[in-house]
Order: C-alpha cells, then structure tokens, then sequence
C-alpha cells in the first residue's frame, strides 16, 4: 500500500496463491483483467488507514499512457500477465535457493540428506522445504481467477514461444489465464539453471516428491488426471535428467 507520492505504507508477499483482488498495489497494471478487480493503479489517501480501494476506473486499462508521461520508459504497458508470471517465478526462484541452501547446510552438520534424497531418509526440516517446494511447483491452493486475463503487451504469445515443446506442441509454458495461470499445472522453472544446480540429494528429493504427487499416490495436490497425464508426457520429452520412473499415470 502506497501514498500519492509513493511511499509505502505496508507490504504482503505476492504469489500465485494471492487473490487478484490483493495484487498490484503500488504498481501500474495494463490488461484485460475482466470482472476480476485488483489495486493496482491505486493509491491510499490516508495514513490513518491506508487501504487501497477498489476503483473500475483503474481497471483494464489498455497503457499508462494517460497516467504518466510514458515516453520516458520503454514500453507504455506494464502487463497484468507479465506480472502474475513474474510474481509465480520470483517465490520460486526463492524456494529453489532456500532448498539448495537447506541441503547443503545439512550436509555439512551431517544431517540426513539420504544417500539418493529419498524421502523416507531425510531430516524432517528438509522434508518440510521438499514439500513446500513441490507443493508449489504443482501450484497448490492457486487463487483462482475471478475472470479471464489479457495481457496489453503481447506477452503471452513471446512466452509460450520459449517452450520447450513436446511432440504434441504442448509446453509447460502455456498460459490459461481463464481459471488460472498455466494450463498445465506444473512450474516451467523446472527447466531452469537454479533447478539443475541442486545439490543431486535434493534433486531426488523433489523429483521423489513430485512423482508422489504426479502419480496419484499423493492426492493432496488434488491435480486432475489429465493434467498429471499431460504433465508427465510433457517432462519424459523435454526435461532432460528425468527420473526413468516417471510414466504417465493411469489413476
């Protein structure tokens, strides 16, 4: 929550799992957001009780055009998909460092990391950085959308294109944006750098973990069939590093 001037007031931690109607205070938000209201392009009058009231004439605006002088920038736009990506990627780039680092400091104090990161060997605080890693990963207790989002940018379109793509052209990096924010319910920062640099105790961790949670062993994530079908489909054909037990699930 920010003044007129921009000085914050407070602060939450975005991510994936906050209602849009909690998002983007303190920010300028292009984009079709719908009936889906959001605080962004709002600013708090009072001190005294520094909220951020909804207004539909802050909402859905095509550019910033007519709120700031935008020829100092480089773009007009700062596009409400762009920045629910952001938000997922930002929390799971933190995740991934906090697991990495958990993994070598237990490794150094000789706490159990397993001899192949499996689970059922591991010090209970790193189970628990497992699980919340994955539980993210797979997107558990997303928001759901109250409408359908669309970007002013032409994001998407630049994002889906990076893939990889399986040989259905099915990518992790498609977008939903009507429900929810990918159609495939499962973190394309699997394909990253800070992914693959995990210690190997905690990449079999987590790709344990995942496996439990893909397959339907695991129903918490409450993840639909197809989606764990797709989803498995699509990581045999573009993750390389895979776990061989990874095969489409039949439950």
């Amino acid at each position: 929550v920010i003044d007129a001037a921009g000085v914050p007031f407070s602060a939450i931690p975005v991510d994936h799992r906050t209602a849009l109607r909690e998002r983007w205070g303190g920010w300028y938000v292009t984009g079709d957001t719908g009936e889906g209201p959001h605080v962004g392009n709002t600013v708090a009058t009072t001190a005294i009780n520094p909220t951020l009231e909804i207004d539909p004439a802050n909402l859905n605006l095509p550019s910033v055009e007519d709120r700031i002088d935008s020829a100092r920038y480089l773009t007009p736009y700062s596009d409400a998909a762009a920045l629910m990506v952001l938000e997922h990627q930002t929390h799971m780039t933190n995740l991934l460092t906090r697991t990495g680092w958990e993994f070598r400091a237990a490794a150094h104090e000789g706490r159990a990391t397993g001899d192949d990161g499996a689970a059922s060997a591991l010090d209970p605080a790193l189970a628990e950085t497992v699980d919340a890693l994955v539980d993210y990963m797979v997107f558990v207790d997303e928001a759901p959308l109250d409408d359908a989002v669309q970007g002013s940018a032409g994001f998407e379109a630049v994002f889906e294109k990076r893939g990889p793509f399986d040989s259905q052209g099915r990518t992790l990096r498609s977008l939903d944006l009507t429900t929810r924010l990918f159609r495939y319910p499962c973190s394309y920062m699997i394909y990253t750098a800070a992914f693959d640099a995990l210690p190997a105790a905690a990449q079999h961790a987590v790709y344990e973990r995942l496996w439990q949670v893909l397959s339907g062993a695991e129903p918490a994530a409450r993840l639909l069939l197809d989606d764990r079908q797709a989803i498995v489909e699509i990581l045999r054909e573009t993750k390389p590093g895979l776990p061989s037990y990874f095969e489409p699930p039949v439950r």
